[in-house]
């Protein structure tokens, strides 16, 4: 499902989820998208970006990286934004208060941020739409480890 007023493109690729993975960290970030890259296997993966630290390569929460991970993520079909803590939901949620920083369609999105992150790319990269994705990444806090 497409947000309202984003066709896509006659003779372009599908919409697609796309994901952005916001951290204080942006090793972690970068860890987070090669591992779910890496567990979701091959073929055409929905796209992913890391969105982690500060600008200078600090820890903290960029809202300049968030919102240029976002545009770039973005193939028509929503953000699906996944958070670690704090202040990355802070930014995320005022970003999205704001509503013209980010992409039409971006959602902050209730996961885990690892196992999420994996769920959602798995979804998102089946076709599944923004709903699936946050549904997918959400039902995530239900694994069990024991």
């Amino acid at each position: 499902m497409r947000p309202a007023g984003r066709p896509v493109p006659e003779g372009s690729a599908p919409a697609v989820v796309g994901i952005v993975l916001v951290s204080h960290s942006a090793a972690v970030a970068t860890a987070v998208a090669e591992l779910a890259r890496g567990l979701a296997g091959g073929g055409d993966l929905a796209p992913v970006l890391p969105a982690g630290g500060t600008p200078d390569g600090g820890l903290g929460t960029s809202s300049e990286l968030i919102c240029e991970a976002a545009k770039a993520v973005d193939r028509g079909a929503g953000v699906a934004l996944l958070v670690d803590l704090g202040s990355a939901v802070l930014t995320v949620k005022a970003l999205l208060a704001e509503g013209d920083e980010l992409p039409e369609g971006s959602r902050l999105v209730d996961a885990p941020f690892v196992e999420g992150a994996v769920a959602a790319l798995v979804t998102a990269s089946a076709g599944g739409d923004l709903d699936a994705v946050a549904a997918a990444a959400s039902e995530a806090y239900s694994y069990r480890k024991e």
